[in-house]
Protein backbone atom coordinates (compact mmCIF):
# COMPACT_ATOMS: atom_id res chain seq x y z
CA UNK A 1 0.00 0.00 0.00
CA UNK A 2 1.39 3.46 -1.10
CA UNK A 3 1.77 6.17 0.99
CA UNK A 4 2.88 9.25 -1.53
CA UNK A 5 0.78 11.98 -1.12
CA UNK A 6 0.78 13.94 -4.09
CA UNK A 7 -0.63 17.79 -4.42
CA UNK A 8 -2.91 18.48 -6.75
CA UNK A 9 -3.25 22.26 -7.95
CA UNK A 10 -7.17 22.92 -9.10
CA UNK A 11 -5.58 26.19 -10.42
CA UNK A 12 -2.75 27.61 -11.38
CA UNK A 13 -0.49 30.31 -9.50
CA UNK A 14 -1.06 32.60 -11.85
CA UNK A 15 -5.11 32.54 -12.02
CA UNK A 16 -4.89 33.07 -7.97
CA UNK A 17 -2.54 36.09 -8.49
CA UNK A 18 -5.01 37.41 -11.15
CA UNK A 19 -8.53 37.14 -8.54
CA UNK A 20 -6.23 38.77 -5.80
CA UNK A 21 -5.47 41.29 -8.08
CA UNK A 22 -8.65 41.69 -9.03
CA UNK A 23 -10.00 41.69 -5.56
CA UNK A 24 -7.55 44.63 -4.41
CA UNK A 25 -8.62 46.79 -7.09
CA UNK A 26 -12.22 46.10 -6.41
CA UNK A 27 -11.47 46.97 -3.07
CA UNK A 28 -9.79 49.94 -4.01
CA UNK A 29 -12.97 51.24 -6.22
CA UNK A 30 -14.88 50.84 -3.48
CA UNK A 31 -12.90 52.59 -0.99
CA UNK A 32 -12.86 55.73 -3.81
CA UNK A 33 -16.47 55.53 -3.71
CA UNK A 34 -16.01 56.80 -0.15
CA UNK A 35 -14.28 60.17 -1.99
CA UNK A 36 -17.22 62.61 -2.83
CA UNK A 37 -17.31 65.99 -4.40
CA UNK A 38 -20.95 68.00 -4.87
CA UNK A 39 -21.17 69.11 -8.49
CA UNK A 40 -23.41 71.71 -8.60
CA UNK A 41 -23.94 71.27 -12.20
CA UNK A 42 -25.33 68.02 -11.99
CA UNK A 43 -27.77 65.61 -10.19
CA UNK A 44 -24.55 63.44 -9.26
CA UNK A 45 -21.80 63.88 -7.48
CA UNK A 46 -18.44 63.38 -8.50
CA UNK A 47 -16.13 60.08 -7.03
CA UNK A 48 -12.97 58.55 -8.16
CA UNK A 49 -14.62 55.13 -8.71
CA UNK A 50 -13.80 56.20 -12.68
CA UNK A 51 -10.16 55.92 -11.76
CA UNK A 52 -10.28 52.67 -9.97
CA UNK A 53 -11.79 51.30 -13.03
CA UNK A 54 -8.62 53.04 -14.87
CA UNK A 55 -6.50 51.50 -12.93
CA UNK A 56 -8.48 47.91 -13.13
CA UNK A 57 -7.88 48.10 -17.06
CA UNK A 58 -4.28 49.61 -16.99
CA UNK A 59 -3.19 47.36 -14.13
CA UNK A 60 -5.27 44.08 -15.11
CA UNK A 61 -5.72 43.80 -18.95
CA UNK A 62 -9.34 43.76 -20.58
CA UNK A 63 -10.52 40.34 -18.93
CA UNK A 64 -9.41 40.56 -15.18
CA UNK A 65 -9.96 44.22 -15.53
CA UNK A 66 -13.52 43.37 -16.51
CA UNK A 67 -13.39 40.94 -13.64
CA UNK A 68 -12.36 43.13 -11.00
CA UNK A 69 -15.63 45.46 -11.42
CA UNK A 70 -18.06 42.30 -11.56
CA UNK A 71 -16.78 41.77 -8.36
CA UNK A 72 -17.23 45.32 -7.29
CA UNK A 73 -20.90 45.27 -8.11
CA UNK A 74 -21.25 41.89 -6.85
CA UNK A 75 -19.98 42.88 -3.69
CA UNK A 76 -21.96 46.00 -3.77
CA UNK A 77 -25.44 44.53 -4.66
CA UNK A 78 -24.71 42.06 -1.78
CA UNK A 79 -24.43 44.51 0.86
CA UNK A 80 -20.98 45.95 0.94
CA UNK A 81 -21.18 49.80 1.42
CA UNK A 82 -19.02 49.83 -1.68
CA UNK A 83 -21.17 52.44 -3.71
CA UNK A 84 -21.64 55.95 -3.70
CA UNK A 85 -20.50 57.32 -0.19
CA UNK A 86 -21.13 54.10 1.21
CA UNK A 87 -24.07 52.72 -0.09
CA UNK A 88 -25.37 49.40 -1.86
CA UNK A 89 -27.74 47.39 -2.46
CA UNK A 90 -29.76 46.15 -5.88
CA UNK A 91 -31.70 49.65 -5.81
CA UNK A 92 -28.07 51.00 -6.12
CA UNK A 93 -27.21 49.36 -9.33
CA UNK A 94 -31.60 50.10 -10.77
CA UNK A 95 -31.12 53.78 -9.23
CA UNK A 96 -30.43 56.92 -10.98
CA UNK A 97 -26.61 56.25 -10.56
CA UNK A 98 -26.78 52.63 -12.07
CA UNK A 99 -26.15 53.08 -15.18
CA UNK A 100 -22.64 54.85 -14.03
CA UNK A 101 -21.75 51.80 -11.88
CA UNK A 102 -23.18 49.09 -14.40
CA UNK A 103 -20.59 50.61 -16.95
CA UNK A 104 -17.50 49.52 -15.35
CA UNK A 105 -16.96 45.79 -16.13
CA UNK A 106 -17.33 46.87 -19.44
CA UNK A 107 -15.18 50.52 -19.24
CA UNK A 108 -12.52 48.66 -17.80
CA UNK A 109 -12.33 45.93 -20.54
CA UNK A 110 -12.33 48.96 -22.88
CA UNK A 111 -9.56 50.63 -21.54
CA UNK A 112 -7.31 47.38 -20.81
CA UNK A 113 -7.71 46.50 -24.20
CA UNK A 114 -6.63 49.95 -25.61
CA UNK A 115 -3.79 50.02 -23.19
CA UNK A 116 -3.02 46.31 -23.65
CA UNK A 117 -3.27 45.96 -27.61
CA UNK A 118 -5.69 43.35 -27.28
CA UNK A 119 -6.58 40.53 -24.98
CA UNK A 120 -2.75 39.78 -24.03
CA UNK A 121 -1.30 41.32 -20.58
CA UNK A 122 1.83 43.23 -21.01
CA UNK A 123 3.45 45.43 -18.73
CA UNK A 124 1.32 48.92 -19.11
CA UNK A 125 4.42 50.83 -17.82
CA UNK A 126 5.48 49.99 -21.66
CA UNK A 127 2.32 51.37 -23.33
CA UNK A 128 2.67 54.97 -25.06
CA UNK A 129 1.04 57.80 -23.50
CA UNK A 130 -1.17 58.09 -26.41
CA UNK A 131 -2.29 54.36 -25.83
CA UNK A 132 -2.76 55.31 -21.93
CA UNK A 133 -4.77 58.17 -22.79
CA UNK A 134 -6.47 56.60 -25.24
CA UNK A 135 -7.51 53.82 -23.59
CA UNK A 136 -9.12 55.78 -20.93
CA UNK A 137 -10.52 58.67 -23.25
CA UNK A 138 -13.08 55.63 -24.50
CA UNK A 139 -13.31 54.09 -20.91
CA UNK A 140 -15.37 57.39 -20.40
CA UNK A 141 -16.86 57.62 -23.16
CA UNK A 142 -18.26 53.94 -22.08
CA UNK A 143 -19.06 55.10 -18.89
CA UNK A 144 -19.99 58.37 -19.63
CA UNK A 145 -22.74 57.24 -22.20
CA UNK A 146 -24.00 54.33 -19.92
CA UNK A 147 -24.35 56.36 -16.94
CA UNK A 148 -26.31 59.18 -18.87
CA UNK A 149 -29.04 56.21 -20.25
CA UNK A 150 -29.08 55.16 -16.72
CA UNK A 151 -29.99 58.61 -15.80
CA UNK A 152 -32.44 58.87 -18.66
CA UNK A 153 -34.08 55.19 -17.53
CA UNK A 154 -33.67 55.41 -13.87
CA UNK A 155 -33.47 58.86 -12.94
CA UNK A 156 -36.46 60.11 -14.95
CA UNK A 157 -34.03 62.74 -16.25
CA UNK A 158 -34.71 64.49 -19.92
CA UNK A 159 -31.97 64.11 -22.34
CA UNK A 160 -30.38 67.40 -21.76
CA UNK A 161 -30.37 67.11 -17.89
CA UNK A 162 -28.75 63.20 -18.65
CA UNK A 163 -26.28 64.60 -21.55
CA UNK A 164 -25.06 67.97 -20.11
CA UNK A 165 -25.45 67.41 -16.71
CA UNK A 166 -25.13 63.54 -16.25
CA UNK A 167 -21.88 63.38 -18.43
CA UNK A 168 -20.48 66.46 -20.22
CA UNK A 169 -19.87 68.98 -16.96
CA UNK A 170 -17.96 65.93 -15.21
CA UNK A 171 -14.71 65.74 -18.52
CA UNK A 172 -12.46 68.19 -16.26
CA UNK A 173 -12.59 65.81 -13.24
CA UNK A 174 -12.32 62.55 -15.53
CA UNK A 175 -9.33 64.47 -17.34
CA UNK A 176 -7.75 65.27 -13.20
CA UNK A 177 -8.31 61.18 -12.84
CA UNK A 178 -6.71 60.27 -16.23
CA UNK A 179 -3.78 62.42 -15.03
CA UNK A 180 -3.42 60.66 -11.81
CA UNK A 181 -3.65 57.06 -13.50
CA UNK A 182 -0.73 57.95 -16.20
CA UNK A 183 1.43 59.39 -12.40
CA UNK A 184 0.56 55.92 -11.00
CA UNK A 185 1.41 53.76 -14.35
CA UNK A 186 4.47 55.82 -14.70
CA UNK A 187 5.47 56.13 -11.29
CA UNK A 188 5.82 52.78 -10.95
CA UNK A 189 7.69 52.31 -13.68
CA UNK A 190 10.00 54.61 -12.58
CA UNK A 191 10.15 52.77 -9.22
CA UNK A 192 10.66 49.39 -11.29
CA UNK A 193 14.15 50.55 -12.77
Amino acid sequence: MSTENQDVDLVGDRTVENVVRASLLAALTGAFAYVVFPHPLSPTEVTLQVLGVYLAGIMLGPLWGGVAMVVYLAAGALGAPVFLGGSSGIGALLGPTGGYLLSYPLAAAVVGAVVHGGPTLRDPAEAGLVRLVGGMALGTLVVYALGAAGLLVFGGSDIETAVVGGALVFLPAEALKAAAAVGIVRSDAIAAR
